[in-house]
């Protein structure tokens, strides 16, 4: 390998779920078997309705489009429509990408930001973002509250609300803050939206919503998975809503790129998208995990901050993360340390709700 194709790897941070092996197989070795609350993958079946669409389309000898089919972008507009109230989204307010982290690590690039430019995410958040910005050279910038940034070279500024690792969300008032701000100074906003569905003990609001956005989506992007709502990490299948400039832009980038959901993963979508009754049962599914999970780790001495939405809570014994991950580990379950997504998270840990009722149950026992 030549020095400047392996420099690339350099720029970026170490993969940080390779840390976690040594406690993957403490935990592993338990008699009981592992119960693992660490990454955050569906276990849950894909829902009928969408696999007989995958299966029907499955003769699809050709290439699919960039954009999408005419099917799947009505879907996607009316499903904007009429789940996160915003009004007017039509074919060129709409973009489908492969899977949602596809999107957040290669978006500056696709969108020419290099050095000098500098890309605002959450301190705490996801780490494919500052990773998206060190790909293209760019600089990451951590912050609590993203209208005290000094707005210069500011190019990006990533939302994250229901919030991973966290599950806060940001209520309808400090998006409308916020958006204003960033038009102020001409900061072009993507907010990522994935866990929208899950809220439990708030309700998320998109960046969208008339009452955010004032009814103009000029400078906003929302990013949206079926990944957990419809469990369908599988098939890569993800979409972006919002300002038709800057969708535009990455519609003709990603046509060069041959970015393309595969066809059968877009009527897949279709389906998905158009039936709200297998998302208000996962929902139910999650919502009970979430309920044993959340009264189990409390009994066993921990405190939960923030988790009012997405699939995770962020819990804390008030001790490194490492020393929780092992003392966990111990136990045979593996959650993930809350350094994985900034130092502000070294005294905390993500558990997730993705397991199946039986390994919940395991883990509710194994914590009593």
């Amino acid at each position: 390998m030549s020095s400047s194709a392996s420099a690339v790897s350099s720029r970026l941070p170490d993969f940080p779920w390779d840390k976690l092996e040594p406690y993957k197989a403490t935990a592993a070795a338990h008699p009981g078997g592992i119960v693992d609350l660490s990454v955050g993958t569906p276990v849950d079946p894909v829902p009928d309705i969408i696999q007989k669409a995958l299966a029907e389309a499955a003769d699809s000898p050709g290439y699919p489009t960039v954009w999408g089919t005419p099917r799947l972008r009505d879907a996607i507009s009316g499903w904007c429509e009429r789940r996160l109230g915003a009004r007017g989204v039509g074919h060129r307010n709409v973009l489908p990408v492969v899977g949602s982290k596809e999107l957040v690590a290669w978006l500056p690039v696709q969108l020419g930001l290099g050095p000098g430019d500098r890309v605002a995410h959450p301190r705490l958040a996801y780490p494919t973002y500052e990773v998206g910005a060190r790909l293209a050279r760019a600089e990451p910038v951590g912050y609590d509250d993203p209208t005290e940034l000094d707005p210069a070279g500011l190019k990006l500024l990533w939302l994250n609300s229901p919030s991973n690792p966290t599950g806060r969300v940001l209520s309808k008032e400090e998006l409308t803050r916020i958006v204003a701000w960033a038009r102020e100074h001409g900061v072009l906003v993507f907010s990522d939206e994935c866990y929208l569905e899950l809220g439990w003990e708030a309700e998320p609001v998109s960046v969208l919503h008339p009452q955010v956005c004032g009814g103009s989506y000029d400078g906003l992007v929302a990013v949206h998975s079926l990944s957990k709502r419809s469990n369908l990490a599988g098939y890569r299948a993800a979409f972006l809503a919002g300002d038709e400039r800057v969708l535009g832009e990455l519609l003709e980038v990603r046509k060069h790129g041959g970015m393309m959901t595969a066809a059968p993963t877009q009527a897949a979508v279709v389906a998905a998208l158009g039936d709200d009754e297998h998302v208000r049962v996962q929902r139910e599914r999650y919502a009970a995990r979430r309920t044993a999970l959340r009264e189990a780790l409390l009994k066993h001495g921990f405190r939960i901050e923030h988790s009012e939405a997405s699939l995770y809570l962020w819990a804390t014994r008030d001790e490194s993360c490492w020393d929780t991950i092992g003392h966990l580990a111990g136990l045979g379950i593996l959650a993930a340390p809350g350094d994985f997504y900034g130092p502000a998270g070294n005294r905390f840990v993500r558990v997730a709700l993705t397991a199946t009722d039986e390994r919940v149950r395991a883990a509710v026992a194994r914590l009593s």
